[in-house]
């Protein structure tokens, strides 16, 4: 009953400090207000409930990872029709994916390989895999350890983006993703979360440089 009789009280409250944090807002700006006059809205602890989520297996890291890399570097490259040949864009591409996995020694990833729907099953299994492979070894090329690149998959033909009988380029294409980690215990946001932090911050400078691709065969999609 104390529960029940003490809710309304507690709604009554943080209705008032609500109201108070939208007079603060409108009257003065953040530039001139004092320090302490706006409520927190939650982003300041969001760092720390994070790590703590992490580091009680509450979050799933390696798929918040792979969103994380998705969003800071291209993770898909794409092919010239019945080709697993890499062009300048498509280097260019891979040279930030080996830039921001060089930061990140304790992270796996696998990359998929995909075909557009013309040809057959089996053909377009086998080029969608020579595209991967392309990938992985250019990776290779950049510093990156092949025992890191974990796995190569093809889908073949069997995951367009856009279902189209013809040739599609955005169907032609090869996925990086994060797929585990190198240690047994995969706690990249522990103790040492300061060091990594700071790897990341110094190796984020290093310049660009190209290098020339690889070359794939013909007939398939």
């Amino acid at each position: 009953m104390a529960i029940f009789t003490s809710l309304p009280r507690t709604l009554t409250v943080l209705s008032a400090l609500t109201m108070i944090s939208a007079c603060a807002s409108s009257n003065t700006s953040e530039f001139n207000a004092p320090v302490g006059s706006f409520l927190d809205q939650g982003s300041f602890g969001n760092a720390t409930m994070n790590n703590t989520l992490a580091q009680t297996g509450q979050i799933d890291l390696a798929v918040s990872l792979t969103e994380r890399f998705a969003r800071e570097v291209p993770n898909t490259v794409n092919f010239a029709f019945n080709s697993s040949t890499l062009d300048a864009a498509s280097m260019s591409a891979l040279d930030m994916q080996a830039n921001w996995i060089r930061q990140f020694p304790e992270i796996r990833f696998r990359v998929y390989g995909h075909t557009d729907l013309v040809g057959s099953n089996a053909y377009n299994k086998t080029l969608g895999l020579k595209r991967a492979q392309a990938v992985v070894a250019y990776l290779s090329t950049r510093g990156i350890s092949r025992s890191r690149l974990e796995a190569v998959v093809s889908y073949g033909k069997t995951q367009p983006l856009v279902y189209t009988q013809g040739p599609e380029v955005r169907n032609r294409r090869t996925v990086t993703e994060v797929s585990g980690f190198v240690e047994s215990h995969p706690m990249v946001l522990n103790g040492e979360y300061a060091s990594v932090i700071f790897r990341e911050y110094i190796t984020s400078g290093a310049p660009a440089s190209t290098l020339s691709g690889t070359s794939g065969e013909t007939t398939g999609g």
